[in-house]
């Protein structure tokens, strides 16, 4: 199987314009434990390993290395927007948006939820890094707003991300989300979590918090990195592993 047949390919209703993609862990160069094709800096990989996987991403894609958005993520909400003059500052955010065509946007995940969103003209788009701290402390919320378009004309597609038979967590974070919307408590379960904890839905997690912007078009979800180690990378599953990306940009020079 060629590099490009392992890239997933996003099926949500944008414009022609609007380009997507997630990675897998195949087609890489790094060798285990972040076999072999991660893209994350931070991890303790071969940073020269790091570089090829990036630019075996660059190039079956069809970008420029130096126009993808890298974020050092914090499982925050803050939101920056990509322009040519500031690209490659790689600043202190968990998402970013971009009006300009070639900027990409880009996330990286090993079972956080990466959230993908465009207008319906394909004007801008954006990208946010929701693990559950970022995603019920607003992240899309607040990508949203950087945006600054109506909400009923966005669209948004859901990656890889950790599935609702493995994400086991604490009280605390069910009582977390429903602080901010008793409606979220249908996203929580005990069925084959310990005593004292629970199993959570991230991605209905992040349906509700489009939904309840106004963002009704939501496409993706169901892909769980955790139970697929043949193409995913996990934090969960493994502890030290790699990354993997989300991209999202506007076609043009």
């Amino acid at each position: 199987m060629s590099f490009d047949n392992d890239l997933l390919k996003p099926d949500w209703p944008v414009p022609a314009n609007v380009r997507a993609l997630s990675t897998t862990r195949v087609g890489g160069v790094s060798q285990a434990p972040w076999a072999s094709l991660n893209l994350g800096e931070h991890v303790g990989d071969n940073p020269d390993h790091v570089r090829t996987n990036r630019q075996r991403l660059a190039d079956a894609s069809g970008l420029h290395p130096d126009r993808i958005g890298w974020l050092k993520q914090v499982h925050g909400t803050d939101v920056v927007e990509l322009a040519p003059a500031t690209v490659a500052k790689v600043p202190t955010a968990d998402a970013s948006f971009t009006r300009h065509p070639g900027m990409v946007c880009a996330i990286l995940t090993a079972d956080c939820l990466p959230v993908i969103v465009s207008d319906e003209e394909g004007t801008v788009v954006g990208a946010a890094h929701a693990g559950w701290r970022g995603l019920c402390n607003g992240v899309i919320e607040n990508l949203v707003t950087a945006m600054a378009v109506e909400p009923t004309r966005l669209r948004a597609w859901l990656g890889p991300a950790i599935g609702p038979t493995h994400f086991e967590v604490g009280a605390e974070v069910r009582d977390a989300f429903l602080t901010a919307d008793p409606a979220a408590a249908s996203a929580f379960h005990t069925s084959g979590a310990r005593p004292g904890h629970l199993m959570a839905d991230i991605y209905a997690l992040a349906t509700q918090r489009l939904n309840r912007l106004g963002i009704t078009t939501v496409s993706g979800g169901g892909l769980c990195t955790v139970s697929d180690n043949t193409r995913f990378f996990s934090y969960r599953r493994d502890g030290q592993t790699g990354r993997m990306a989300t991209l999202v940009w506007l076609a043009g020079s």
